[in-house]
């Protein structure tokens, strides 16, 4: 008997107006943040989009608060995503153009996803819980 690990990812669904902008941002990443940009433009490739009435409430968008375990760490973690002039680490608030942020964006509550770091090692990150800011 033979098992097989599924590495097939998520399916991902954006806001169209905000897949148009964040294709922008990534195309212009530079320096630290190319490693993202470069992420975020393979997840947009392969994403779904969606009117934003038409995105259901559990799907990550910008500014949405995600709460979400990495397994490598076993921590968990709230955080809200944002474009890169909003972010502060210490508020919370992590840039669309970090490895994880690019990795969250479009995910669902429940998802799982291998997913690199900033050192390029994959680790799973699964999605707990999204909020969306008007719900707060």
């Amino acid at each position: 008997m033979t098992i097989r690990i599924q590495t097939k990812r998520p399916p991902v669904r954006l806001i169209d107006i905000e897949a148009e902008r964040l294709t922008a941002i990534a195309l212009n990443a530079s320096g630290s943040a190319m490693q993202a940009g470069e992420l975020l433009i393979d997840e947009i490739g392969r994403a779904s989009t969606f009117k934003a009435d038409r995105i259901p409430s559990d799907v990550i968008t910008m500014n949405s608060i995600i709460e979400f375990k990495d397994a490598a760490s076993r921590t968990s973690r709230t955080v809200q995503l944002v474009y890169p002039g909003d972010a502060d680490i210490s508020a919370g608030r992590i840039s669309i153009l970090t490895p994880v942020g690019a990795g969250l964006i479009g995910l669902s509550a429940g998802d799982v996803i291998l997913w690199p770091d900033r050192d390029g090692r994959e680790r799973p990150i699964t999605i707990l819980k999204v909020t969306q800011p008007a719900q707060i």
